[in-house]
């Protein structure tokens, strides 16, 4: 890994941290609206922001997180999983609004593995939490579209990588 490359991505975990430490009251649980999620936008720029947002949701979790090995363990898959179906996904799809949308709607979807943990670590009834769970992602992954959108077009996000 190039040292940009490392250094870019360290400041996305950094910042994936930070902003959920901003805003940790409403970042767990069965109803969380988790700001920090909307860098999950960055892998539509370029593939390799996957270290600094994985790097960052598990720092999180094992800073803030309250259920540590449930999240450490769920969430950190969630990320990785919904992360890699939207690195696939990007290589059919040029646009990259519409990769945003479509990274919305999966992380939304995979909010069942979150909704999952959550019944498990704290007997949340499984459908209503990924409901709600699913609401509050789908929310600041929407309202992220036009900010990283916005950004991008300022800090141009995919070569910050090169």
């Amino acid at each position: 890994m190039k040292t940009k490359t490392l250094a870019v991505n360290g400041l996305v975990a950094a910042l994936y941290v930070a902003v959920t430490i901003a805003i940790a009251p409403i970042a767990f649980g069965n109803i969380q609206y988790r700001v920090s999620e909307l860098f999950n936008h960055l892998v539509v720029f370029n593939k390799k922001y996957i270290y600094g947002i994985v790097v960052g949701v598990f720092l999180a979790n094992l800073f803030l997180s309250t259920i540590k090995l449930y999240d450490l363990t769920f969430g950190v898959a969630h990320s990785i999983i919904c992360l890699l179906i939207t690195i696939g996904i990007s290589k059919f799809v040029k646009s990259h609004l519409l990769r945003m949308i479509i990274n919305t709607l999966v992380f939304t979807f995979n909010m069942f593995i979150i909704a999952f943990q959550l019944h498990l670590a704290l007997g949340f009834p499984f459908l209503i939490t990924w409901g709600t769970t699913a609401i509050g992602e789908f929310v600041v992954m929407a309202i992220g579209i036009p900010i990283m959108h916005f950004l991008n077009k300022r800090i141009s996000f995919g070569k910050l990588m090169d």
